[in-house]
């Protein structure tokens, strides 16, 4: 298939993607991703998905104490991408929610987390306390239809002062609205002093298009952001 025509993805591939991105409902969304679980992992391969491996590096980066011990929460985990990830980097300390109990099935066979859970954000808070995580990612999930920016202060809630958040955003044409509202909600909180925004990281071949309208500038791929924030107040070193 030349790449200008449905992008040299398989149409089964493109049709389930399409559809999660379409679905009209939260909960209709949630039924779409139990049912794509068992093949997700195939799809998001042919996709050339980066995210979860961007999003981890970053983090890794940006992170600077011991890795093995410090906790993170992954949401919106999906089949456990992102836990791939770091767990690579050496983050071990891996908790997880998701709002599809399909998913989270896929997630609980890697054994990569301590801990999982059912939750749908945007609706129901986080079950964890305040200041209790090292570092929390939102890989992929932050889109329209899916994640609302308005989990944001909920994210925040639960990691510990200093610690780390890591989200991502897609940068394609029916993104753009949720994009510039994300973005907003992000600069408001930090005006706010909430956080300090560490990095904001513009990629281009984030993943490829599922058409030709998404695709960015005609490459076949749709370009993508990571985002590192620090929560305040950071810690001071100790002097001496």
């Amino acid at each position: 298939v030349a790449s200008g025509t449905g992008m040299g993805l398989p149409a089964a591939v493109r049709d389930r993607v399409a559809a999660v991105h379409r679905g009209s409902t939260l909960l209709e969304r949630l039924r779409l991703y139990d049912g794509w679980a068992a093949r997700y992992e195939q799809d998001v391969a042919a996709l050339e998905y980066r995210a979860p491996h961007l999003a981890a590096a970053s983090l890794a980066f940006a992170f600077p104490g011991p890795r093995a011990e410090a906790r993170l929460l992954d949401v919106a985990c999906g089949t456990g991408l992102v836990a791939w990830e770091l767990h690579r980097r050496g983050f071990r300390c891996l908790h997880g929610v998701d709002g599809s109990a399909g998913m989270l099935e896929r997630a609980r066979s890697t054994g990569l987390y301590q801990e999982l859970r059912l939750c749908v954000l945007g609706k129901e808070p986080l079950s964890a306390p305040a200041e209790h995580y090292d570092a929390v990612t939102v890989v992929g999930a932050l889109g329209e239809g899916q994640v609302p920016s308005t989990v944001l202060p909920e994210l925040l809630r639960v990691t510990k002062p200093g610690g780390f958040l890591c989200l991502t955003t897609r940068s394609n044409p029916s993104n753009l609205r949720y994009k510039a509202e994300l973005e907003a909600a992000l600069g408001q909180l930090e005006r706010s002093g909430a956080w300090q925004k560490l990095l904001a990281q513009e990629v281009e071949y984030w993943e490829r298009a599922t058409s030709e309208e998404e695709s960015t500038r005609g490459t076949g791929y749709i370009s993508g952001v990571v985002y590192i924030y620090q929560k305040c107040p950071v810690p001071h070193l100790e002097e001496g």
